[in-house]
């Protein structure tokens, strides 16, 4: 009877390992699976700019090579200081980092302002304008270009900076909308607190809900960031002294003067795609958890 049960028991032991095992080989092969995709994917992003970096690095004789040479022979290293020695790199990237910054201090205090009324203030027809701000999203830019652009016109600012700064004083629907759901997913006890120790509105905003919300705040801040620093069509219509051309302009004027160099060129657009690069990867915890966090609570 003890020999019968040991036998039953070993059998019973057996096949919970076999089952066991059948579920981690399971889990090992769809995480093998979804790594390979993954690895897939990223190759395929990563391709277009590798082949800009390998370009950017070739002389004259190698650039259209079939089948393509990956790996330049000779490494043209001097292709970058004759890119950059070309146009005033220097100034078009000044131009474009004032513009950038002052358009990311204004969309963070202007479009957090805003949320922070949609989120945690009650007044009379809040949900409808918020309604109405969202139904804003659906306007394309191309619609509002031409009255926008007599807009500015009239009051003086083609040929400055006004136009692609002081717009982002008044707000965007996205980043409201982004920073309003983060901010709904704040406690309100927070704020019930620090009222009943006096504290304002504004003071509740500055030193609770802003402090709390850097992931929200660092996503949005990103988004600007890449706008701006990409932003080409804005600067077409708006500057016409080559003194203020921003990067995206001066890679334009550089195409046009070096269009048939496109090693040259390719070095220029490394250039002024790296602090994007940089911006992004030292940012992406931020980045991730920001638009993690803000689906949250609806």
């Amino acid at each position: 009877m003890h020999n019968y049960e040991e036998v039953n028991l070993a059998k019973n032991i057996s096949s919970v390992a076999k089952s066991k095992q059948n579920k981690q080989f399971k889990l090992f092969i769809k995480d093998l699976f979804i790594y390979l995709l993954l690895i897939m994917g990223g190759i395929l992003f990563i391709t277009p700019f590798l082949w800009m970096l390998s370009t950017s690095l070739k002389g004259e004789a190698g650039l259209f090579d079939i089948p393509p040479q990956w790996i330049p022979n000779p490494i043209k290293w001097e292709n970058y200081p004759k890119a950059l020695q070309s146009i005033p790199f220097l100034k078009y990237t000044m131009n474009t980092v004032f513009i950038t910054i002052v358009a990311i201090i204004a969309t963070i205090i202007s479009s957090s302002l805003v949320a922070y009324s949609f989120a945690r203030l009650k007044w009379p027809g809040r949900d409808i304008w918020f309604i109405i701000l969202l139904a804003t999203m659906m306007l394309p830019g191309q619609v509002t270009m031409i009255p926008v652009f007599v807009m500015y016109k009239n009051l003086g600012w083609i040929n400055t900076y006004l136009p692609l700064t002081v717009p982002y004083f008044f707000g965007s629907a996205f980043y409201i909308f982004l920073l309003r759901q983060f901010f709904r997913t704040i406690p309100m006890e927070l704020s019930d607190s620090a009222k009943i120790d006096g504290c304002s509105e504004f003071r509740i905003y500055w030193r609770i809900i802003l402090p709390l919300s850097k992931p929200a705040l660092a996503t949005v801040a990103i988004f600007t960031f890449m706008g701006v620093w990409n932003d080409f069509v804005g600067p077409l219509i708006y500057l016409n002294d080559a003194d203020k051309f921003t990067l995206a302009l001066g890679l334009r004027s550089f195409q046009m003067q070096y269009g048939t160099r496109w090693n040259l060129m390719m070095a220029a657009a490394i250039v002024a795609a790296l602090p994007t690069l940089i911006i992004f990867f030292l940012c992406q915890k931020y980045f991730i958890e920001g638009i993690t966090l803000t689906g949250i609570k609806a």
